[in-house]
């Protein structure tokens, strides 16, 4: 048995055993809540407690985490830092990167562990990807993807790499509030100028409305914002690079109202069906592709809700929106999706010492060497 053979089967017995590492890098958000980050940390969780050894990835020994807006136990999940110097990897490995690092997966092509992208965010992707450069120019065959309407796009991009999705996880204390809602309206945008228009521009236009709070859903718990969510009489949410939009299904969860500005990329939970001119809009919340409307749009809700005239067909809508994107759902994805990756590698290395054997074999068969050779 050549050497190369016998890494190889070491590698695939560690395989067999689960006694492997599964490493997530993970940027470092300084206690700023992501969901992006929260859906890494349920898949390292998730993983975990399926008996598998997954641990993040981050760059720096001083990592702030996420305990302050994600709780203490995802803090206590496995971490290590590369500035530590102490991760050592072979061919039984796993790397999972996030769509927006190319940078990093040119520093771990030449790795021996098996690459993966995670790709949440669909416009990420090319943010800082070299030109004409694809990630398969990186070692990597394969992307984890969060919706499909996101692996069809990296699809149109990578014709030839295989995706697979896990869809996100909202976790049960996203809930309706067994009280009256209150006079509060939750707020989400990725840049928060958007958001300190919106608010500026409700107060002028419509100043009867004053008694009105906005509840801005950054730099607090999750739990927190669900508790949030759940007591707001309505939600404005602006993201037009969203790849997924965590946020609005939160809202469906807690049976929010959610006034949303149509994002570049479609969400699957907000389209109905595609006709001749276009795209039909699910009505399971107010959604327009006027930024500038948006104040309007929350007063008309704001006054509906007073007036407790809030159309049926949208109430009924967004309860029908619910339940979709479960923790179970998510988990049995998950385990689905990485065995089918695990099993794929077993195959892969078993194959790949296969073909030394059989070298092997031909060149001491061509020596006039054979088995009843080496026994005698």
């Amino acid at each position: 048995m050549t050497k190369q053979e016998e890494e190889l089967r070491a590698a695939v017995s560690r395989l067999q055993n689960r006694d492997f590492g599964i490493y997530f890098f993970t940027v470092d958000t300084h206690g700023n809540a992501l969901a992006s980050i929260a859906t890494i940390y349920e898949h390292v969780k998730v993983l975990n407690e399926l008996g598998y050894k997954a641990t993040i990835l981050h760059e720096k020994n001083n990592y702030h985490g996420v305990g302050d807006w994600l709780g203490e136990e995802y803090m206590q999940l496995p971490h290590v830092s590369i500035e530590s110097k102490t991760l050592k990897t072979g061919p039984y490995d796993f790397i999972i990167i996030p769509e927006v690092f190319a940078t990093f997966m040119d520093q771990v092509k030449a790795l021996p562990p098996k690459k993966i992208v995670m790709c949440q965010s669909y416009d990420y992707i090319l943010e800082v990807l070299p030109l004409a450069v694809s990630w398969q120019n990186y070692n990597i065959n394969d992307v984890i993807c969060t919706s499909e309407k996101v692996s069809n796009y990296v699809k149109k991009l990578f014709p030839t790499i295989s995706t697979s999705v896990i869809p996100v996880g909202i976790p049960s204390y996203f809930k309706p509030t067994s009280k009256l809602k209150i006079p509060e309206v939750a707020i989400s945008c990725r840049n928060q100028q958007d958001a300190a228009k919106i608010i500026k521009a409700f107060y002028l236009r419509h100043p009867m409305f004053g008694f009105i709070t906005f509840r801005e859903i950054r730099g607090i718990s999750r739990r927190q914002a669900a508790e949030i969510l759940s007591n707001c009489c309505a939600a404005v949410w602006v993201d037009d690079i969203s790849g997924f939009g965590t946020f609005p299904v939160e809202c469906f969860e807690t049976e929010t109202p959610v006034i949303g500005k149509i994002p570049n990329l479609i969400p699957e939970w907000m389209e109905q069906e595609t006709v001749e001119n276009g795209v039909m809009l699910k009505e399971n919340g107010l959604w327009t592709n006027d930024l500038l409307s948006i104040p309007d749009i929350i007063a008309q809700a704001v006054q509906r809700w007073l007036e407790d005239v809030t159309p049926d067909v949208l109430i009924e809508n967004i309860k029908n929106s619910k339940g979709y994107y479960t923790e179970e759902k998510q988990r049995q994805a998950i385990e689905l999706v990485y065995g089918q990756y695990f099993t794929d590698r077993i195959n892969e290395l078993s194959s790949l010492a296969d073909k030394f054997a059989e070298a092997e074999k031909q060149a001491l068969t061509e020596k006039g060497i054979t088995n009843e050779t080496v026994q005698q």
